[in-house]
């Protein structure tokens, strides 16, 4: 059940990631944005496979580009759209070029006659958000992503907790006529603009599989000192998956106490744990001379969605978890997979007195026993 909380990109690397496979109308990804065409007939859009849950979920984003007022046509919108497996049937935001109203809606066969709608302010409604929480819907707007105000709340509609793993999110345009532009989008559940490179992973178990990850990273932190250090970082994941990703750091020689990893985004690492089985992974920091973790302790947790959503505990991950030098190892017992029922989201992060260092985060994918 993965959750569109879960669902981050910033469109850095200026290719159109997998989470985005069902896109259509020849969007692209130019300049560190989602760029949706707009050409008069034609709908354009950037769009999930229809794999998502809504249910107590968050997704927010920002409109960084609009479409250009119509010196002819009617009907010129750029959407933000939570859509459900039945036609016509979605939730979120339309901004009307013609009118320079910002909607917010809850589509029954493509319309919603109570819609809520204010007049737009490319300022204070730079960013927009959807959240359920169990209850409600709520439609937020921000001028920075951090400071949200409500717009509209409505009860929550049926379709959303019935809709587990077939919703998608549609980020579309349209134009019915007029000169040719685009639309923008940016910054998926994501306040970041650092850079992302796309590298390879290689899983392996009892037959081998091949996949891709997308990490995150600064490519320098610089820090004021009397010297500098200069590392080339590798952080590695082993056992039934293994993760590499690489980044140029600069480090204070003086702040020895911080590992270099500590310059690099959390890498995206999604966990898939078979129901019933016995699960062990082990992340270790590899290509750094005498790395240790000795001093810091490991934390991680499983919840429904991430806990400023409030999502549910699904699983402390901590008393599962050992710090031997410079390998994480994270062994879960038979008998506590053998809890987990549903999918959510996790991280893992490192702690020494003050300093918190997040090295993965990413979605708990949890493969349902049949043996019994």
């Amino acid at each position: 059940m993965p959750s569109l909380s879960s669902l981050q990109d910033n469109f850095n690397d200026n290719v159109i990631g997998p989470n985005w496979g069902d896109s259509y109308g020849g969007v692209s990804e130019t300049g560190g944005r989602a760029r949706v065409p707009l050409v008069a007939g034609a709908y354009a859009g950037y769009q999930t496979g229809r794999a998502w849950t809504f249910a107590g979920a968050t997704v927010y984003l920002k409109l960084v580009t609009l479409p250009a007022p119509p010196s002819t046509g009617t009907d010129v919108s750029a959407n933000f759209l939570v859509t459900s497996s039945v036609d016509g049937t979605s939730l979120g935001f339309k901004y009307n070029a013609v009118t320079s109203m910002l909607r917010m809606q809850s589509n029954v066969d493509y319309y919603d006659p109570t819609a809520l709608e204010i007049t737009y302010d490319p300022v204070q409604h730079l960013w927009l958000r959807l959240r359920e929480d169990g209850t409600n819907v709520y439609w937020d707007t921000s001028p920075d992503g951090t400071t949200w105000t409500n717009r509209r709340t409505l009860a929550t509609p049926a379709w959303i907790p019935a809709a587990i793993d077939t919703c998608a999110l549609d980020l579309y345009a349209y134009r019915d006529a007029g000169v040719t532009d685009y639309a923008e989008y940016d910054n998926v559940n994501t306040l970041s603009d650092g850079a992302v490179w796309t590298a390879s992973a290689a899983l392996s178990a009892q037959t081998s599989l091949a996949g891709s990850v997308t990490v995150g990273a600064r490519a320098t932190a610089g820090l004021t000192a009397a010297s500098t250090l200069t590392a080339v970082p590798v952080l590695s994941a082993h056992a039934a998956t293994a993760l590499f990703a690489t980044a140029a750091l600069m480090a204070d020689a003086a702040s020895s106490e911080i590992p270099e990893v500590a310059g690099l985004a959390a890498g995206i690492f999604d966990l898939h744990v078979e129901q019933g089985a016995t699960y062990v992974q082990n992340f270790r920091v590899a290509d750094v001379p005498d790395f240790t973790w000795d001093g810091w302790s490991a934390r991680s947790q499983i919840r429904s969605a991430p806990a400023s959503d409030n999502g549910d505990l699904l699983l402390d991950l901590g008393d599962y978890m050992t710090v031997i030098g410079d390998t994480i190892r994270l062994a879960i017992p038979a008998s506590v997979t053998e809890t987990l029922t549903r999918n959510g989201v996790w991280d893992l992060e490192m702690v020494s007195g003050g300093t918190v260092v997040r090295l993965l985060q990413g979605r708990a994918v949890v493969s349902l026993e049949v043996t019994r």
